[in-house]
Protein backbone atom coordinates (compact mmCIF):
# COMPACT_ATOMS: atom_id res chain seq x y z
CA UNK A 1 0.00 0.00 0.00
CA UNK A 2 2.83 2.36 0.92
CA UNK A 3 4.51 1.68 -2.42
CA UNK A 4 1.32 2.49 -4.29
CA UNK A 5 1.00 5.87 -2.57
CA UNK A 6 4.63 6.71 -3.35
CA UNK A 7 4.16 5.73 -7.00
CA UNK A 8 1.02 7.88 -7.32
CA UNK A 9 2.81 10.87 -5.75
CA UNK A 10 5.77 10.40 -8.12
CA UNK A 11 3.44 10.26 -11.09
CA UNK A 12 1.61 13.39 -9.91
CA UNK A 13 4.93 15.19 -9.44
CA UNK A 14 6.13 14.20 -12.92
CA UNK A 15 2.88 15.29 -14.59
CA UNK A 16 2.93 18.59 -12.70
CA UNK A 17 6.53 19.15 -13.82
CA UNK A 18 5.66 18.26 -17.41
CA UNK A 19 2.88 20.88 -17.48
CA UNK A 20 5.20 23.44 -15.91
CA UNK A 21 7.89 22.80 -18.55
CA UNK A 22 5.32 22.96 -21.34
CA UNK A 23 4.00 26.30 -20.05
CA UNK A 24 7.54 27.67 -19.68
CA UNK A 25 8.54 26.60 -23.20
CA UNK A 26 5.44 28.29 -24.64
CA UNK A 27 6.29 31.50 -22.75
CA UNK A 28 9.91 31.37 -23.98
CA UNK A 29 8.79 30.86 -27.57
CA UNK A 30 6.31 33.75 -27.45
CA UNK A 31 8.86 36.16 -25.95
CA UNK A 32 11.83 34.84 -27.97
CA UNK A 33 13.80 33.94 -24.85
CA UNK A 34 16.53 31.29 -24.65
CA UNK A 35 15.46 27.98 -23.17
CA UNK A 36 15.86 27.80 -19.43
CA UNK A 37 17.18 24.59 -17.93
CA UNK A 38 14.54 23.02 -15.74
CA UNK A 39 15.23 20.31 -13.20
CA UNK A 40 12.64 17.64 -12.61
CA UNK A 41 11.44 17.06 -9.03
CA UNK A 42 13.07 13.62 -8.92
CA UNK A 43 16.43 15.15 -9.82
CA UNK A 44 15.95 17.77 -7.11
CA UNK A 45 15.44 14.99 -4.57
CA UNK A 46 18.58 13.26 -5.83
CA UNK A 47 20.61 16.45 -5.50
CA UNK A 48 19.36 17.02 -1.95
CA UNK A 49 20.19 13.42 -1.00
CA UNK A 50 23.66 13.81 -2.51
CA UNK A 51 24.31 17.03 -0.59
CA UNK A 52 23.15 15.42 2.65
CA UNK A 53 25.12 12.21 2.10
CA UNK A 54 28.51 13.85 1.49
CA UNK A 55 28.99 15.06 5.11
CA UNK A 56 27.54 11.79 6.39
CA UNK A 57 30.08 9.77 4.39
CA UNK A 58 32.90 12.06 5.52
CA UNK A 59 31.96 11.57 9.19
CA UNK A 60 31.62 7.84 8.65
CA UNK A 61 35.08 7.68 7.07
CA UNK A 62 36.62 9.60 9.99
CA UNK A 63 34.97 7.26 12.45
CA UNK A 64 36.37 4.25 10.59
CA UNK A 65 39.84 5.81 10.57
CA UNK A 66 39.81 6.32 14.35
CA UNK A 67 38.37 2.87 15.02
CA UNK A 68 41.82 1.23 15.00
CA UNK A 69 43.04 3.66 17.63
CA UNK A 70 40.03 2.98 19.87
CA UNK A 71 40.37 -0.78 19.39
CA UNK A 72 44.05 -0.62 20.37
CA UNK A 73 43.19 1.38 23.49
CA UNK A 74 40.62 -1.25 24.45
CA UNK A 75 43.25 -3.98 24.07
CA UNK A 76 45.74 -2.00 26.14
CA UNK A 77 43.19 -1.65 28.93
CA UNK A 78 42.46 -5.37 28.78
CA UNK A 79 46.18 -6.21 28.89
CA UNK A 80 46.68 -3.82 31.78
CA UNK A 81 43.93 -5.56 33.76
CA UNK A 82 45.44 -8.97 33.00
CA UNK A 83 48.90 -7.77 34.05
CA UNK A 84 47.49 -6.39 37.30
CA UNK A 85 45.81 -9.72 38.04
CA UNK A 86 49.13 -11.49 37.34
CA UNK A 87 50.88 -9.20 39.78
CA UNK A 88 48.20 -9.74 42.40
CA UNK A 89 48.47 -13.50 41.98
CA UNK A 90 52.28 -13.87 41.73
CA UNK A 91 53.54 -10.57 43.30
CA UNK A 92 55.38 -9.58 40.12
CA UNK A 93 54.65 -8.87 36.49
CA UNK A 94 55.36 -11.62 33.92
CA UNK A 95 58.66 -11.55 32.04
CA UNK A 96 56.95 -11.85 28.64
CA UNK A 97 53.60 -10.53 27.48
CA UNK A 98 52.66 -13.92 25.99
CA UNK A 99 52.42 -15.30 29.53
CA UNK A 100 49.04 -13.61 30.07
CA UNK A 101 47.49 -15.72 27.30
CA UNK A 102 47.63 -18.85 29.53
CA UNK A 103 46.33 -21.21 26.80
CA UNK A 104 43.09 -19.24 26.58
CA UNK A 105 41.94 -19.26 22.92
CA UNK A 106 40.05 -15.99 23.43
CA UNK A 107 43.34 -14.26 24.23
CA UNK A 108 45.44 -15.64 21.38
CA UNK A 109 45.53 -12.27 19.53
CA UNK A 110 45.72 -10.07 22.60
CA UNK A 111 49.40 -9.31 21.98
CA UNK A 112 48.59 -7.71 18.59
CA UNK A 113 47.29 -4.17 18.21
CA UNK A 114 44.68 -3.13 15.62
CA UNK A 115 47.40 -2.70 12.97
CA UNK A 116 48.62 -6.30 13.53
CA UNK A 117 51.85 -5.16 15.23
CA UNK A 118 53.09 -6.86 18.40
CA UNK A 119 52.88 -4.76 21.55
CA UNK A 120 56.27 -3.91 23.01
CA UNK A 121 56.39 -4.96 26.64
CA UNK A 122 59.29 -3.65 28.73
CA UNK A 123 59.60 -4.76 32.33
CA UNK A 124 61.85 -3.28 35.01
CA UNK A 125 64.69 -5.32 36.52
CA UNK A 126 62.78 -5.84 39.77
CA UNK A 127 59.63 -6.97 37.84
CA UNK A 128 57.50 -4.43 39.69
CA UNK A 129 57.01 -1.91 36.86
CA UNK A 130 56.33 -2.20 33.15
CA UNK A 131 55.77 -0.18 30.00
CA UNK A 132 53.41 -1.31 27.23
CA UNK A 133 53.81 0.32 23.81
CA UNK A 134 51.79 0.04 20.61
CA UNK A 135 53.80 1.03 17.55
CA UNK A 136 50.77 2.72 16.00
CA UNK A 137 49.77 2.91 12.38
CA UNK A 138 53.28 3.34 10.95
CA UNK A 139 54.74 0.39 12.90
CA UNK A 140 57.79 2.39 14.00
CA UNK A 141 58.94 3.04 17.55
CA UNK A 142 59.23 6.57 19.01
CA UNK A 143 56.90 8.33 16.59
CA UNK A 144 53.90 10.55 17.29
CA UNK A 145 51.34 7.80 16.69
CA UNK A 146 52.74 5.43 19.36
CA UNK A 147 50.50 4.60 22.31
CA UNK A 148 52.34 4.04 25.57
CA UNK A 149 51.09 2.96 29.02
CA UNK A 150 52.97 2.42 32.26
CA UNK A 151 51.73 1.17 35.59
Amino acid sequence: MHSLIVDVLELYSDIKHWFKVRKRRKFEKENKLPKKRMISPMNKIGIVILIISIPFLFLRFNRFRNQNFASTLDKIIEIKLLLESEKKQFDYYPKELKTIIRNNPLRKNITLDAWKNEFIYKISKDSLNYELISLGKDGKLNTSDDISVTN
